[in-house]
């Protein structure tokens, strides 16, 4: 495995952090948090000092002897959800676009919009229009509704390549996928699989009659999804076992 995949250290915060947005609901007691940190050699004292910090930081909330994801990442994991099962409508060849129609904007404002098309996959086009084929069911987030004028049209010439870097997410998606396989370790797998996820969050879900040849997400998803059931089979062998 190397670098170029995007793959993070292991650490006490990403397998608790991972665990949780794996997990539903995404709530589970110290205890089985340990028991997960074991599987992977990290310490008891490590795993409960990484715990205080995230509850420092805002990230969990604890709550009867359980932790549980915040609001925050509550929101990411509804992203990695979609990403995984993408809710797709039929497409008649109509793009949304976003035309942003607030002229004095916060900062703050600006960078919150732009996570914000990014999660609902509309590109930008230039500085202030986002677009994408029409072909995603998901609500729009109030700070999008209330900055945004939304129109429905068709572009005369071929946006795709000038928005997405599909050949990139292509090789990028083959090299996960050839990882995931050869991965043999449970720390290399839970390493992968996580990349996979973050890899999956910048699939545009563009329509099939926009999509190369052999596109690869759904063999990607079924790769993951043969690493969640095994994983979630180790969780409760080993982990949720009284």
């Amino acid at each position: 495995m190397t670098n170029t995949l995007g793959l993070r250290p292991l650490t006490a915060r990403s397998v608790v952090l991972s665990t949780l947005l794996g997990s539903h609901p995404p709530r589970l007691r110290a205890r089985y948090l340990v028991r997960v940190g074991e599987l992977f050699g990290i310490a008891e004292g490590t795993i409960r000092v990484a715990l205080s910090r995230m509850v420092a930081a805002g990230d969990l909330a604890q709550n009867d002897g359980e932790y549980e994801l915040t609001d925050r990442l509550l929101a990411r994991q509804a992203r990695q959800d979609e990403s995984r099962f993408p809710r797709t409508l039929p497409w008649d060849g109509t793009w949304e676009i976003a035309v942003i129609t607030v002229e004095r904007r916060p900062a703050a404002d600006r960078a919150a919009l732009r996570q914000a098309m990014a999660a609902l996959r509309l590109a930008e086009l230039r500085e202030g229009t986002w677009l994408r084929p029409a072909n995603l069911s998901r609500p729009r987030p109030e700070i999008v509704a209330n900055q945004c004028t939304f129109l429905t049209g068709r572009p005369e010439d071929d946006l795709v390549p000038v928005l997405w870097d599909l050949a990139g997410w292509v090789a990028k998606a083959h090299a996960l996928t050839t990882a995931l396989d050869e991965a043999d370790t449970l720390a290399d797998r839970f390493t992968v699989a996580a990349a996979v996820l973050r890899h999956l969050l910048n699939d545009p879900l563009l329509p099939a009659e926009l999509l190369p040849g052999a596109w690869p997400g759904p063999e990607l998803r079924a790769h993951y999804e043969r690493f969640e059931v095994d994983f979630g089979r180790l969780l409760v062998e080993h982990v949720l076992a009284p």
